[in-house]
């Protein structure tokens, strides 16, 4: 079995972008992954919420193995990082769960990904966390060891059951913290 897998990269766009790119560097440097995501203009924010969220799953998600969240410090409050997130851990007849992890990145306010604060990441990632469907790490610079990690969270997608219990944000989320 190659190691070699499609990702979906879900993450603030307006404060992460530098490191999206970096993180697609990998699929070249390293031939380790197929990064995909939903860019800006991609979809016309006026549609219905529920388009969207079927957009991103059938046009963005389809294909996918693996979703990688890159946390940034407001990552958490994004809509579309918690439509992708639960869109990609859902099971469908045409589209299979992605696998799911998520890397802090430098910009996170805090480096322990062991002791980060729980209400300072995407919730429905936190709920994955806890059922240990997802994983977290520091952000890497080395595509091999990301790779693993990619890896890895391929092959707990089918040994673990996801948490999608979490109702889905209505609108992005203001704040220091998240709250039930």
């Amino acid at each position: 079995m190659s190691n070699r897998h499609k990702v979906f990269v879900s993450y603030h766009h307006a404060r992460d972008e530098t490191y999206k790119t970096k993180f697609e560097q990998f699929g070249t440097i390293f031939d380790a992954l197929v990064p995909g995501s939903v860019n800006d203009g991609d979809i016309d924010p006026n549609l219905p919420a529920d388009t969207i969220r079927q957009k991103i799953r059938d046009e963005y998600l389809r294909d996918t193995s693996v979703t990688v969240v890159l946390i940034g410090a407001e990552t958490w409050q994004r809509k579309h990082v918690d439509w992708e997130i639960g869109s990609s851990i859902r099971h469908t007849e045409y589209n299979p769960r992605s696998g799911l992890l998520g890397i802090l990145l430098p910009t996170y306010p805090r480096t322990d990904p062991t002791k980060c604060n729980s209400r300072t990441i995407p919730p429905r990632l936190y709920d994955n966390l806890k059922c240990e469907f997802a994983t977290i790490y520091n952000w890497s610079d080395n595509a091999a060891t990301v790779q693993g990690w990619i890896h890895d969270a391929y092959l707990r997608k089918s040994t673990k059951q996801p948490d999608n219990s979490r109702v889905l944000f209505a609108r992005n989320r203001t704040g220091s913290e998240w709250a039930d």
